[in-house]
């Protein structure tokens, strides 16, 4: 699903896409496309920020909800992430650290850290408590 907003401020985004509770895979997809669109977006507004936000805690209670992610690992998680957003180890050098460091924390060979998990959870627009 592909979605275009053409608010830019945000009153118009919450016309566009009124913040209600999600109550059908329908409004699931509808949201998670909003959530990929401005999550790569290139120059944000502010307002497309805190709009997407916004959306991604409707998206987080929607899952919890519907797929419950009872005893997954912080690094079946993140391989999970990276699949779907067609990420690379690569991507994340730097991120969270080198080559080998990513590899490890990928596999699950090392714990993720606080600061991992921050910069983890705001590359890809999730909670950073998910990664710990």
């Amino acid at each position: 699903m592909t979605i275009a907003l053409s608010g830019n401020n945000y009153p118009q985004l919450l016309a566009e896409f009124v913040p209600q509770a999600i109550d059908s895979e329908a409004e699931y997809a509808r949201a998670l496309a909003i959530a990929e669109h401005l999550t790569f977006k290139k120059d944000r507004t502010e307002a497309e920020i805190k709009f997407l936000k916004l959306v991604v805690v409707l998206i987080e209670d929607y899952e919890s909800e519907h797929y419950p992610m009872d005893n997954v690992a912080p690094h079946e998680l993140l391989q999970h992430l990276m699949e779907s957003n067609h990420t690379r180890q690569a991507d994340l050098v730097g991120l969270i650290g080198s080559r080998g460091v990513v590899s490890e924390v990928v596999n699950g060979k090392r714990a993720i850290g606080k600061a991992q998990a921050k910069a983890l959870g705001e590359f890809f627009s999730v909670s950073p408590g998910l990664f710990i």
